[in-house]
Formats: structure tokens, C-alpha cells, sequence
């Protein structure tokens, strides 16, 4: 089966000078509209970006989309029309924003956030109007505390940074709980925090609980093993300055020198930890 707006993987069923075709070995074949292919050998499998062309004809190619169906991305409008705005899709082909689907005028050389979905006519097209597509509540049942998902950065708020949670909910990644760039449209993995009693997302970048401590004293161990049993961080560090060293919050790290404390392996001081061993 090909799924129009997503990569396929389909097999050369026929190639000579009229083009090189491709099948899903349903008996749905594509044209390969790739300029100056290379040679492929017969029933070999190819990844190839499927999509609807405005004659309605259906058509791959081999180069990989900044974005596919169901995705919500921060893409760049290169060209506006009678038809509508354009976007860098990544691709030869654009991607058609029609008016229909913008909140306000778009501008080229602008950056937008936009949801990708497949019109009437199944073919690609994008949308300025998020809100029918994400959330502002999820579902009960939909996620977990500490579940890994994926974030979508958007927009800086007075607590914080918001974000779009796979594609499908918006999420708060706390200020205070930060302590690494983010820039607008960037794709990051985060897990959940917290879900409130409105069922909305409060969202971290680091694992939540005890199994985060665990595996940070592991890195701590052998990081102090590897510099002579001493490191130049304590419990009165700068909080910049564990992030540099450990890409966690000044808390989680707190809470995993005290692990290692209680288990007499470390001594710490303000700016400073030891291993029991080196002392």
C-alpha cells in the first residue's frame, strides 16, 4: 500500500526511456520523477518520497522531505501566487499553502509554523491554522508521567517555552528548568513532567525520577575515576556549570551526589566532589 505524503519504501517494477516506475507489489505503480537518476536494478527497493502532483497524477522521488503528512514543522514561504503561499519543502516540488488555510498574509522570507495534511484531492498541503490540529488538553490515558516524546520548540512565555508535543498537544517546558538553547522550530526529545488536573502538559528535557539519578551516578563515578578521583563541581556550583558537564538541572544533580554520598563513595564540598577511595 503507498502512503501518499510519506516516505515508501516500493520496488523498480520497470525502467527504460520513458522513465523508471515503481510498485507496491498491490499493483499500484509510480513514476520516479527524480532529474538524472541513477541506474537501478530491477525489483531493488527505494525510499522515495510519494506525493500527488496537481494533475493528480501520482509521483516519487528519492529526495527526503523537511516534513511529511501529519507533521507540524517551521518551514520557510519562498513564493506567493494567485493559488496561495509556497514553501520549502525541501523538495524540487513545493509545498501550497492556500489562502483558505492562512490565519493572515504570508510574507516571503518568512518563517511559519505549519500542519501538513492531504486535501480532497490527497494532494500535500500545509496550514497556518494549528489550533483544529493541537490540543490544549490531552485525553486521559494519552501519556504518563516520565514518557519520552517528541517536542516541537515554538514560542518563549513569560514561565517558559512552549512546545508542540507529537504533533498533536501543547506543552510548557519551564524557565527555570531550562539550561540549554532552544531555538523556534528546532525538533528535541523531552519527556513529561507533569500532567495537571486540567490536563494540560508540563514538560522537562531530562528523564524524570529516580531512574535519571541512577544513571547519572554512573556518569559521575566515571567521570571522577577519570580525572584522578576529583572534580571541579559541588553542591554551590553555578547551575551552567553541571549542565556543561552532565546536561542535567542543578537538582538532579544534587539529588545524585547525595546518592553517592549516602553510599560513602563520595565526599562533597561547595565546589568540589572527591571519590572516598582518592581521599
Amino acid at each position: 500500500m503507498i502512503n501518499i505524503g510519506k516516505i515508501n519504501t516500493l520496488k523498480v517494477s520497470k525502467q527504460d526511456s520513458s522513465g523508471i516506475y515503481l510498485n507496491d507489489g498491490l499493483g499500484k505503480h509510480v513514476l520516479l520523477v527524480d532529474k538524472n537518476p541513477r541506474k537501478f536494478e530491477l525489483d531493488e527497493s527505494v525510499d522515495v518520497f510519494v506525493y500527488v502532483e496537481s494533475d493528480e497524477n501520482l509521483s516519487a522521488t528519492t529526495q527526503i522531505p523537511l516534513a511529511q503528512v501529519g507533521d507540524i514543522a517551521y518551514l520557510e514561504v519562498v513564493s506567493v501566487n494567485y493559488y496561495g503561499a509556497f514553501l520549502d519543502l525541501g523538495l524540487t516540488k513545493n509545498l501550497l499553502v492556500p489562502y483558505s488555510e492562512q490565519h493572515h498574509e504570508l510574507e516571503v522570507g518568512e518563517w511559519y509554523f505549519f500542519k501538513l495534511f492531504l486535501d480532497e484531492k490527497e494532494r500535500l498541503v500545509g496550514t497556518t491554522k494549528l489550533n483544529q490540529f493541537v490540543a490544549d488538553e490531552i485525553e486521559e490515558g494519552d501519556f504518563t508521567v516520565g514518557k519520552k516524546v517528541s517536542l516541537l520548540i515554538t514560542d518563549q512565555t513569560d514561565l517558559g517555552i512552549k512546545a508542540i508535543v507529537n504533533n498533536a498537544y501543547w506543552g510548557l517546558l519551564y524557565e527555570n528548568e531550562i539550561f540549554q538553547t532552544l531555538r523556534k522550530g528546532q525538533r528535541i526529545d523531552g519527556f513529561i513532567k507533569t500532567i495537571r488536573d486540567d490536563l494540560r502538559l508540563d514538560l522537562v528535557l531530562h528523564e524524570v525520577g529516580y531512574g535519571k539519578v541512577m544513571t547519572l551516578t554512573d556518569t559521575i563515578l566515571q567521570m571522577l575515576h577519570e580525572n584522578g578521583g576529583e572534580l571541579a563541581v559541588g553542591d554551590k556550583s553555578e547551575p551552567d556549570t553541571i549542565y556543561a558537564l552532565f546536561s542535567v538541572s542543578k537538582k538532579v544533580f544534587k539529588q545524585a551526589i547525595g546518592a553517592l554520598y549516602k553510599q560513602k563513595q563520595i565526599e562533597i564540598e561547595k565546589n568540589a566532589i572527591r571519590l572516598v577511595s582518592a581521599t
